[in-house]
């Protein structure tokens, strides 16, 4: 049986979503013994040979002055903002937590996309959008001295997820999207070496560490790969919500490898935040449902 592009699109976004989560988890559990760039770097040029040698076997390589496209660009920037930015909370909050905040990356995605694709949102999902955002306050809950700095990061790498992703709409079909995950990899790669020293130098590495970092290299080729997939197949509005399993990978993990045991004011916000954004696709799907049937009505006499 066939499969629609809006059903591949979420299977793609749900097999995205559990190979991002376990590849936090690896990366959370050697956060206390290297800092995030060297992190970056030696998770990244693993995935960089992977994701290269992959890419040359398809015959996919394109010509580098595809990365000078703006789209592209600003989707490479855009993952390195969202990854420094998600490693560097990943080693200061619990797994479950960031994970959390990130389930708003739909609303931030539907906001951008009103904002600067001139999409229409109605009054009914900018009021999601707003709830969504208040849930995310819940989560970070910013004590009298604000919000601490692992929060801010958890934020940052949601704004930089959301202009990933609208970025990547806007990527012309022709460029493979196995490049687009090598360009990115190798991006990443090249930013992290740069922030080893600045961040603290070099650390020594045990064996078990660099399987770890392996494996979520692994992983993270896994989610680069679905994700663009996902994003380029279908439609957002349908595909988006699939984010919201990660949720499932990140608690059960959390509590079985790390010992976290969600609190009461987190389920508050992470209920807040998934009810706002399904409801907010449901409205972009009624939205576009009104228009079709005003189409197929028959014309009176």
């Amino acid at each position: 049986m066939s499969l629609t592009a809006n059903t591949r699109g979420a299977l793609f976004m749900v097999v995205a979503m559990a190979g991002f989560t376990c590849n936090d988890a690896l990366v959370k559990s050697v956060t206390h013994s290297m800092n995030a760039g060297q992190i970056l770097f030696i998770r990244g040029l693993m995935t960089s040979v992977l994701v290269l040698g992959i890419a040359a076997w398809m015959g996919a390589i394109c010509s580098w002055r595809v990365l000078v496209q703006p789209a592209v660009l600003l989707r490479l920037v855009a993952e390195i903002v969202a990854s420094l930015a998600y490693v560097s909370a990943l080693g200061a909050m619990p797994l479950a937590n960031t994970s959390a905040i990130l389930q708003s990356l739909p609303l931030a995605v539907t906001l951008g996309a009103a904002l600067f694709l001139g999409e229409t949102v109605g009054w009914r999902r900018w009021a999601a959008i707003l709830a969504g955002f208040v849930g995310v306050l819940i989560v970070i809950r910013p004590g009298p001295e604000g919000f601490s700095l692992a929060a801010i990061y958890v934020v940052a790498s949601v704004v930089g997820a959301a202009a990933r992703d609208l970025s990547t709409r806007r990527i012309s079909s022709d460029v493979p999207s196995i490049f687009i995950s090598a360009a990115t990899a190798i991006a990443i790669t090249l930013v992290g070496g740069a922030l080893v020293v600045p961040l603290g130098g070099w650390q020594p590495m045990t064996l078990e560490t660099f399987a770890r970092l392996a494996g979520a290299s692994v992983l993270l080729l896994v989610g680069y790969q679905t994700i663009v997939n996902a994003m380029r197949i279908g439609e957002i509005s349908f595909i988006a919500p699939f984010r919201y399993t990660s949720l499932i990978w990140a608690m059960t993990i959390g509590f079985l490898a790390f010992g976290e045991v969600p609190d009461f004011w987190m389920a508050v916000g992470v209920a807040i935040i998934v009810a706002s954004g399904l409801y907010a696709f449901s409205r972009e799907n009624i939205r576009k449902q009104v228009p079709l049937a005003q189409q197929s009505k028959p014309e009176s006499p």
